[in-house]
């Protein structure tokens, strides 16, 4: 057993675990985080090489059970509507693979199910949640705009926006032929030199990695700073179960380290920051005698609730070229379609992205032809396309679900997860009339063909709700301060604790949850 108890013990090193680390070690908190993967060799960062797609595609791909590492567990999926997750286990976590996109949720996200009898409501608002958003807005490196009309009013972000480009000013004349409104995308990518990091260089296709640090991955933002602040963190820890004292309370973990010795860590708080399959996988594995249906699942809502938003992609031919190769990930979004409209016949809403064109090999595999054909209709899309995403509130509903798979176990002999996943009808129709209207903005902004990838197209790059908050104990895992109903001295604060999605990119909402929950840690460090 470790002799040193810290104050706090974190499990998971991602966008949760980074911030909130960071925000108790700042207030003077001991800190020791326990990180399953490792930290990225910056020298194996796909887009550093000229081959980055086929990189991409093994190594670096974003699926587990594609990449396949010695510190990945099995996912298998299923459900009427699989999806399949994107997640790695590494420092940073999956923001070392992601577009970046930073949106602040809306205040009617708070209110859905009193505004629109969709899901629950939350147990805070959106003013609980605001000064976080400022505090990671300037910690992370955002870069934006402030005076967006659909949203509350909020500080300017620390640096401007990044460059939209021609298939930007593309979209915006779209947008402004249809008379809806759009606003630059906010993106956690530094558009110039910030806190030692160097501006954006255009180099687009951010997924793949950026060797220059411009986006704002957690292992290049809150860690470094976390770690100089005295935060201890260990890499490729794989946690076995959470342990309880007699009285019930958490008091630490079981791990595997590095060479695969187990291994005890008490702590005075324990904190799960694991990621929406993560967490209840940790939740279910710590099941006793006392929590025979796993720790903190009296309400049993551990694993349910799985949301992965109604995402999906369209994309626009365009006879002159799109400098597909250049820029961030995003130029402009619109929330035009964002709340309830009765003459829907779905509730809640969807964003609209304008975004850049496919990568090369991404362009070649889309139409699975070969020979004169496959480079006639390569010739025809390549730096010719550019893409629209749509991201809806997906509606969180038990029977989409994240459980053990006892028959897929890793070296240790821990348990694999399966996810089942079944769109509802309301989040069917909102896909069907987001693709419609990212039809309609291709085609305003001159596309000569249009194609889409789809109603369900499995994309998991947001894995939510499947611990969420609540007031109520016997409908939620954790309360308003990520406090676990259930254990004392157990909080969870990562994507699993939302308990509704909104219709907009996770991961700022994720991490200003975070810090909001490092601050409630120590307010009450006295408590107990």
């Amino acid at each position: 057993m470790n002799a040193t108890e810290p104050d706090v013990l974190v499990i998971g090193a991602g966008a949760a675990g980074a911030a909130l680390t960071w925000r108790l070690a700042s207030k003077g908190a001991s800190v020791v985080c326990l990180e399953e993967g490792d930290w990225v060799d910056r020298d194996t960062i796909p887009k550093g090489h000229v081959d980055w797609e086929v990189r991409g595609r093994h190594y670096w791909n974003p699926a587990p059970s594609i990449r396949d590492r010695e510190v990945d567990y099995a996912v298998t999926n299923g459900g009427e509507n699989p999806v399949d997750p994107f997640m790695y286990s590494a420092v940073g976590g999956s923001t070392i693979g992601f577009g970046a996109q930073y949106w602040r949720l809306q205040p009617s996200d708070f209110r859905a199910r009193t505004l629109d009898d969709f899901g629950v409501d939350w147990p805070i608002a959106y003013e609980d949640l605001a000064p976080y958003y400022d505090i990671n807005e300037r910690e992370t490196g955002v870069s934006g705009l402030a005076g967006d009309p659909t949203g509350p009013q909020r500080p300017a972000p620390p640096l401007p926006p990044n460059a939209m480009g021609s298939v930007g000013r593309r979209w915006a004349a779209g947008f402004e032929k249809l008379g809806w409104y759009w606003w630059p995308q906010d993106s956690a990518i530094i558009s110039r030199d910030y806190r030692g990091r160097a501006a954006c260089t255009n180099r687009s296709q951010c997924a793949f990695g950026c060797p220059q640090k411009a986006l704002s991955t957690a292992d290049v933002t809150y860690w470094p700073v976390a770690l100089e602040l005295g935060a201890e963190l260990r890499v490729r820890a794989r946690v076995r179960r959470v342990i309880l004292d007699t009285a019930g309370r958490a008091v630490g973990v079981e791990y595997y380290d590095a060479d695969g010795r187990l291994q005890e860590q008490r702590a005075k708080r324990v904190v799960i920051c694991a990621g929406g399959i993560g967490t209840p996988r940790l939740l279910l594995m710590s099941a006793s005698a006392t929590h025979p249906d796993g720790l903190a699942n009296s309400s049993g809502q551990v694993g349910r609730n799985f949301m992965v938003h109604c995402q999906t992609l369209v994309a626009g031919r365009f006879e002159e070229p799109t400098e597909s190769y250049a820029g961030t990930v995003g130029s402009m979004s619109s929330r035009q379609f964002y709340e309830t409209d009765p003459d829907n016949d779905f509730v809640r809403g969807f964003i609209v992205a304008g975004n850049r064109g496919y990568s090369p090999l991404l362009t070649a595999l889309q139409f699975r032809l070969w020979g004169g054909e496959h480079h006639e209709k390569l010739e025809h899309h390549l730096n010719h396309d550019a893409t629209v995403y749509v991201c809806g509130d997906d509606e969180p509903e038990e029977h989409n679900r994240v459980e053990l798979d006892h028959g897929r176990l890793d070296d240790f002999g821990l348990p694999g997860v399966t996810t089942s996943y079944t769109m509802s009808e309301n989040s069917r129709r909102m896909t069907e009339a987001a693709i419609g209207r990212a039809t309609e903005l291709c085609m305003a902004a001159g596309a000569d063909s249009v194609r889409d990838f789809g109603v369900a197209p499995g994309f998991g790059w947001h894995l939510l709700g499947t611990a969420r908050m609540g007031a109520d104990a016997g409908a939620s895992v954790v309360d308003a301060d990520h406090r676990a109903h259930d254990v004392p001295g157990l909080y969870i604060a990562d994507g699993s604790s939302m308990p509704t999605g909104g219709a907009v990119n996770p991961a700022h909402t994720i991490q200003a949850l975070a810090l909001r929950a490092a601050d409630r840690i120590w307010e009450g460090r006295n408590d107990g």
